[in-house]
């Protein structure tokens, strides 16, 4: 018969990728319920609020119009319901395809029992394929794996919350319309069982057999795997485990498989009294918790609890003198191996041939330490036991008293046995591999000592006094023929032969009186013991090391090796040495991950790689987070340096003049007007101290210290700018796609106490109040904010180099990306504010269509200017106070991001000159490339797929190479009259200004405050985001207004020149100064004679 699993058994085949399939989707399952997006748990009132409207249970289904029609009539709910689309569109498809996947993985097994029973595999039947031993185990796997899917989803991803998964990816999936959508089966099979995972939760009725009963299963079928797993030892394990008291250990997996299957067939459960105790006396005599897939855990006298027979057949194993005995037992058997293993542990005690002559010993130790560790591990958990059920927790009191359960002490036995285990593995490994050289090095020697015997006995040899004697001669020489012709293949035969051979040597030296010549004896002595050897190395066999990884299996205690994690860290700490037994322990535990890839291995599957990633993470991530405690301990050290680093010791300059050591020694405090740089200085001082403490570490450590610091300072500044930035924009970042955040080595989210979401978000709305317009004014060739009313220096460029020192070029560059951010969401604003209080308004339509009337054409000079201006600006007056603050925020924080740029630009030179340079250059040539482009387009240009533009102005801007005057923040359709409401927004603000010789334009009165740089840069970044024309009719507009003024007064004879004009003049020569434009693009609209000689006069 063809072997069931070959690759031309179609029958085998499927039954085997189900299988496969099925291990896949458990993995699925437990990494995405590390995923699910709290919101979906409307645990909070937060989210309830904002979200409750949105996120619907199965409850939809009853009126999805109602729901959508409620939705539909409120755009603020469609808006909310669009962003949220959009953010958890991605993880919610991932969801559903794994929910798919259980319905479809069901729909496939039941397939193939259908083709089984009609016949499609030829010769095969589902009772043939029971009886093969192959197909039983995976038969029981396929049915097996599909009740542990069941339970992992109600335990890992709860009811409602999957309720409302399925039902927001309804709405937001255009696949739900597709004719094979089976979206209704899958939502009958995962709707809400009312089971909660969370401690002292009630269990709801008929659960989990209702659950397991969603989709019908052939009867026959699953009451034949019944029966084969009661009656077989289905993956003959009993030879690994010869002891009757080992049974139930040596059957767990079997025993697992039982009890999750059971639920397909509860009335055995409820009724069946006589199957019960049958059950119950083969696999859980002796005990009642058991581990049922990659560690989750079940206590058999809670779950079996609402079962008459179930509950019955278990009471003699629960019955307290049962478990007094189990409990001495294993205290008894857990001292005398752990002694055991401690004496075979000493230096230099396992040596090759104690191990070769003590092979059942030694395998017997290793059966007890591991059958004790399993049954004190799962018996003594904490997770096993609900702290509600009385019952329970007497029995756990129980155990605990007669164990005199000590954690310390099981873990001590857990690491020396996984050491011993380890230490033996490797001895086998070493011994198989070296097997056959051995033998034949054996065999030859014992050959060449028979050889010289019998030329001793041939009386040719000079050894002192033996006599020739022939027939010794012959009978050697046959003895040494012999020796040659062992078989090493056939080690049957020749174990028989070396013994017969050895016999033989040991008559021959007593029958003939050969003891009397010692060397004699000693040939024969020799001889004898490299036969021995021979018989000892053939011994070596493979089924050994198959027999440790079967007793050795740890992946029981996948998730309760958890529970010891104190413990491990504590040893580690105390005995850093610790860390090579623990290795041992890991490697162990490691195992565990043959248990879900044995069979996707066995098919090929594509999803090998993808679950042992999965596992293999898992687990990579237990072991960081044990050995944590090591660069914990390091930075406790290190704490202490840095207090040393930070307050004791001062860093003396290079070059000190001698007359200034006494200052230097005593730094007085200064006075700083803001509170805000005390704060960020302390902050600088201790990151200052953080990072050269790591300096000095690293070379103690041989570690790459400052590489870490930065690296880590970096990770967790753009962390939580990305954050922050997060707030402004529709589709955010979750955590599980940010490029910063780690699984391994999170960044900690802290709740926030105000709008800003993270520390960068308060330090930047700080700056902002601190440099408020409407309370300070920024006076340009200083750098330096002034409080409006106490004339007091605020704040000044200082604060962005002390950023710096604090946060580093990552923090400046961060603050202002979010900057940029805050910028888009203001101009964002004013647009929709221009739509609500401009182009909705008759009445300032009209004013403004009587002005463009007036006006027109721009070149000509306005007759009774003063007239035509002033009354429009009254009758637009209720509008300006909101434009004045929008524009106002823009250019305030232009100002910032110059400032940034400037401190980026200053440092980037300082600390790094040669790629300053670099970037300058690289930045001019490819400008240059591309006007050239524009002139020719025959000649290069970087293409719409290549990334060059995009990576070189993050390069750029962390450079502060770049001008943010120059940045088109947001996209804009034409707006009507828009150039000509900034121009009388600008006269408008122009009577609150005055012109100070020293300081430029200047507030007239704090009560009205008005700053000029802001508003300057505000007007400029604004018309820079619409086309140049709209610039171009805004300065003609102003243009106008100067030379119609100008006119006005001299045909009136006023000497002066009115405050309104020099306010305009001075506008258009910042306006030129802050571009950078030829001076020509302003006197194309004022004479030149007017800007020589304007200053002269004032």
């Amino acid at each position: 018969m063809v072997d069931f699993l070959a690759e031309n058994n179609l029958c085998g085949q499927a039954i085997l990728r189900i299988v496969s399939c099925g291990n896949a989707i458990i993995a699925e399952l437990l990494r995405l319920s590390e995923f699910i997006p709290p919101v979906f748990r409307l645990k909070d009132r937060a989210d309830q609020q904002k979200y409750g409207d949105i996120i619907f249970d199965f409850s939809y289904f009853k009126g999805p119009e109602l729901c959508e029609s409620k939705l539909e009539s409120k755009p603020e709910l469609q808006d909310l319901d669009e962003e949220f689309r959009e953010n958890n569109i991605e993880i919610v498809t991932r969801f559903y395809l794994a929910f798919q996947s259980v319905h479809k993985y069901i729909v496939d097994l039941n397939r193939y029992l259908d083709d089984l029973n009609e016949g499609v595999y030829i010769q095969q039947t589902l009772e043939t394929v029971l009886l093969n031993e192959d197909g039983k185990q995976l038969l029981c796997e396929a049915l097996y794996l599909y009740g542990v899917m069941l339970l992992v989803i109600d335990q890992k991803i709860e009811g409602e919350t999957r309720e409302r998964m399925l039902v927001s990816y309804y709405r937001y999936s255009a696949a739900r319309s597709s004719a094979d959508s089976n979206m209704d089966d899958i939502c009958k099979l995962l709707r809400s069982t009312g089971y909660s995972s969370q401690p002292g939760a009630k269990r709801p009725p008929n659960y989990p057999e209702s659950y397991f009963q969603r989709v019908p299963i052939n009867e026959t079928f699953i009451s034949m795997v019944i029966g084969r797993l009661r009656s077989d030892d289905i993956y003959n394990q009993v030879s690994a485990y010869p002891l009757p008291e080992h049974r139930s250990t040596a059957l767990a997996n079997q025993a697992a498989m039982l009890y999750v299957i059971l639920y397909f067939e509860p009335s055995i459960l409820h009724t069946h009294q006589a199957k019960m105790r049958e059950i119950v006396d083969k696999y859980f005599p002796d005990n009642w918790v058991i581990s049922i897939y990659m560690g989750i855990t079940v206590n058999l006298a809670d779950a079996w609890e609402p079962y008459k027979a179930a509950k019955t057949a278990l009471n003699n194993t629960l019955d307290l003198s049962n478990v007094r005995e189990q409990a001495s037992r294993y205290a008894t058997v857990s001292e005398r191996v752990h002694a055991q293993v401690q004496q075979f542990l000493k230096e230099g005690y396992l040596r090759e041939e104690l191990v070769l002559d003590n092979i059942p010993r030694l395998l017997n130790c290793l059966r007890d330490g591991n059958v004790a560790i399993r049954w004190l591990m799962l018996h003594t958990a904490d997770s096993a036991c609900d702290p509600n059920n009385k019952r329970l927790r007497q029995i756990k009191d129980q155990i605990l008293t007669d164990l005199r359960y000590n954690p310390k002490i099981l873990f001590q036995l857990l690491l020396d046995t996984a050491q011993f285990e380890f230490i033996l593995k490797e001895m086998f490994k070493q011994m198989l591999s070296e097997k056959q050289a051995k033998w034949e090095h054996h065999k030859k020697e014992g050959s060449e000592r028979m050889t010289e015997l019998a030329d001793v006995f041939s009386g040719v040899k000079p050894l002192t006094r033996v006599e020739k004697n022939e027939n010794l001669q012959a009978w050697f020489r046959e003895i040494s023929k012999q020796i040659l012709s062992l078989n090493y293949d056939d080690s049957t035969a020749a174990g028989r032969k070396t013994v017969q051979l050895i016999q033989a040597l040991e008559e021959v030296q007593e029958f003939h009186q050969l003891e009397s010549n010692l060397q004699v004896c000693q040939f024969l002595a020799d001889t004898r013991k490299f036969l021995h050897q021979m018989i000892r190395t053939i011994n070596i066999k493979e089924e050994v090391l198959i027999t440790m990884q079967i007793i050795g299996d740890l992946s029981f205690a996948w998730q309760l090796i958890d529970s010891f994690t104190s413990i491990m860290q504590e040893s580690i700490r105390v005995n850093p040495s610790m860390v090579t037994k623990l290795r041992a322990t890991f490697l162990k535990l490691a195992s565990a991950l043959d248990l879900p890839l044995l069979r996707i291995n066995q098919a090929n599957s594509p999803d090998l790689l993808s679950v042992s990633q999965y596992y293999s993470g898992e687990l990579v991530s237990y072991v960081r987070k044990v050995l944590q405690i090591i660069p914990e301990s390091m930075f406790t050290s290190l704490l202490k340096i840095i207090k040393l680093q930070t307050h004791d010791i001062i860093e003396v300059p290079t070059r000190l003049d001698k007359d200034k050591l006494r200052d230097y020694a005593q730094l007085g405090p200064r006075y700083e007007p803001s509170e805000l740089m005390p704060k960020l200085k302390e902050l600088g001082a201790t990151m200052d101290g953080f990072h050269r403490s790591f300096e000095y570490i690293q070379d103690y450590v041989n570690i790459y210290g400052l590489k870490i610091w930065q690296e880590e300072v970096s990770r967790i500044i753009n962390y939580n700018v990305e954050q922050e930035c997060n707030n402004f924009l529709r589709t955010k970042i979750q955590d599980w796609q940010s490029m910063y955040q780690s699984t391994h080595i999170p960044i900690p989210k802290f709740t926030p106490v105000d709008e800003s979401v993270t520390f960068i978000g308060r330090l930047c709305r700080e700056i902002l109040r601190i440099t408020d317009p409407k309370m300070t004014c920024h006076i340009d060739q200083l750098n330096t904010w002034y409080d409006m009313k106490t004339h007091q220096e605020v704040t000044s460029s200082r604060l962005f180099s002390e950023i710096q020192n604090t946060l580093g070029t990552f923090g400046l560059n961060g603050l202002d990306r979010l900057l940029c951010f805050m910028i888009v969401k203001e101009l964002q604003n004013f647009l929709s504010m221009f739509q609500k209080i401009i182009l909705r308004d008759r009445t300032v339509q009209e004013t403004l269509k009587t002005l463009m009337n007036a006006v027109s054409p721009l070149k000509s000079i306005v007759a009774n200017s003063n007239k035509i201006y002033f009354s429009a600006i009254a009758k637009t007056q209720k509008i300006w106070t909101a434009y004045l603050e929008a524009i106002m925020k823009v250019g305030q924080m232009q100002i910032l991001r110059q400032q940034i740029a400037n401190e980026l630009n200053y440092s980037c030179r300082f600390d790094s000159k040669h790629l300053a340079a670099a970037l300058e250059n690289l930045n001019k040539a490819l400008l240059a490339d591309i006007e050239a482009h524009y002139q020719d387009p025959s000649l290069p240009y970087p293409k719409e797929d290549n990334t060059l533009l995009y990576e070189i102005t993050a390069y750029l801007e962390a450079a502060g190479i770049h001008n943010p005057l120059n940045k088109i923040y947001i996209t804009t359709k034409r707006l009507p009259y828009f150039p000509v409401v900034n121009f009388l927004f600008l006269i408008a603000q122009l009577p609150k200004l005055q012109y100070n010789k020293n300081l430029g334009m200047v507030c007239r009165k704090p009560a009205d405050p008005v700053d000029w740089p802001p508003l300057v840069l505000g007007l400029l970044t604004l018309l820079k985001q619409f086309h140049s024309r709209y610039t171009e009719q805004f300065l003609a507009l102003i243009g106008q207004f100067i030379r119609s003024t100008v006119e006005q007064c001299v045909s009136q004879k006023i000497p002066e020149m009115p405050a309104d004009v020099v306010g305009a003049l001075l506008f258009l020569e910042d306006y030129v100064r802050y571009t950078k434009l030829p001076r020509r693009v302003a006197e194309a609209h004022v004479p030149n004679f007017i800007f020589d000689e304007f200053r002269t006069v004032l």
